[in-house]
């Protein structure tokens, strides 16, 4: 057994080197400057001499940073900060003001759901549109005249925006939703095969409802955007039960639905008449074609690929 000298020796130790290094620490006016915030005493104090430290980086790094994209700390737009709740010290991230800003900035974000969308989608702006290429001036006017429309309470059809792969079509559409969303329109985007892929999943889920849930939620969106359909291998169960129903519902309901695609109107037919175990169905395919036709204008757009 241990002699108890040694481990009283042996504390008493430890206890004075971490006064030493608590003691150098303090010559930093930042550190020194976090600890004296924190209503406990020195003794207390220097067992978190080394989450001091981390938070006196973290505070010199915010003290010199311009916006987000320059933030150097651990976790982007967050600095690492000591905090006394109920006489019991804990260190935690909090917000910096860019990043306060950045939050109040797109809270409008908050009315559209995503389903596995990239983060340029999410934050796609009207401003921020290329408007270069003549060969998407049709499609921008039309997207632009479709804002102003909706909020009068004139909305009508969606789009069918079919071209080339990296051309652009989801972040104009997007841009678009992002615009209705700061007037409150709620909206879902979904990128079509990954939204499949979370569908099946859940369908014999311990939860009950989350296959419902899911389906439901895009069924009865108020504004949705079916993002790159036929990119997707077909079954006959995701295009009857699900791609199908939820082009019915939304058309007897009038509401408006967007869809992008690498094909066009003739070669999604073709695409969806012939299921993964090579069977065509080429008049449940046309079905499908005819509910995208009544929802939506066919528009095609051709650019450069800018995801390069």
């Amino acid at each position: 057994m241990e002699n108890i000298k040694d481990v009283v020796k042996e504390k008493n130790n430890l206890n004075y080197n971490l006064k030493i290094s608590y003691n150098e620490a303090l010559k930093d006016e930042v550190f020194k400057k976090l600890t004296s915030s924190i209503n406990l005493s020195d003794d207390e104090l220097m067992k978190y001499t080394s989450s001091f430290e981390d938070a006196a980086k973290e505070y010199k790094n915010c003290m010199k940073c311009k916006g987000l994209s320059e933030c150097k700390n651990s976790v982007c737009g967050y600095c690492y900060l000591p905090v006394l709740k109920e006489k019991e010290l804990i260190f935690s991230y909090v917000a910096c003001r860019y990043k306060n800003k950045y939050i109040n900035d797109n809270k409008y974000l908050d009315n559209i759901t995503y389903f596995d969308v990239p983060k340029d989608i999410k934050e796609a702006k009207i401003k921020n549109i290329y408007t270069d290429d003549k060969n998407r001036e049709k499609v921008i006017k039309w997207i632009l005249s479709y804002i102003k429309d909706y909020k009068k309470g004139n909305a009508g059809n969606g789009l069918f925006l079919h071209g080339n792969f990296g051309c652009g079509k989801t972040y104009l559409i997007s841009a678009m939703f992002n615009e209705l969303a700061k007037d409150k329109v709620k909206s879902v985007i979904i990128y079509y095969p990954e939204y499949l892929r979370s569908l099946k999943s859940s369908y014999g889920s311990s939860s009950k409802d989350e296959f419902k849930d899911k389906f439901n939620e895009v069924k009865y969106a108020k504004l949705l955007l079916i993002d790159d359909l036929g990119a997707e291998a077909v079954t006959a169960w995701e295009r009857d039960e699900i791609l199908g129903s939820i082009l019915q519902y939304r058309m007897q309901e009038h509401l408006p639905t967007f869809i992008t695609s690498n094909l066009n109107l003739k070669q999604l037919e073709d695409h969806l008449s012939v299921t993964t175990n090579n069977k065509s169905e080429r008049v449940k395919a046309v079905r499908i074609i005819e509910r995208i036709k009544q929802l939506t204008i066919d528009m095609e757009m051709i650019g450069e690929n800018n995801r390069h």
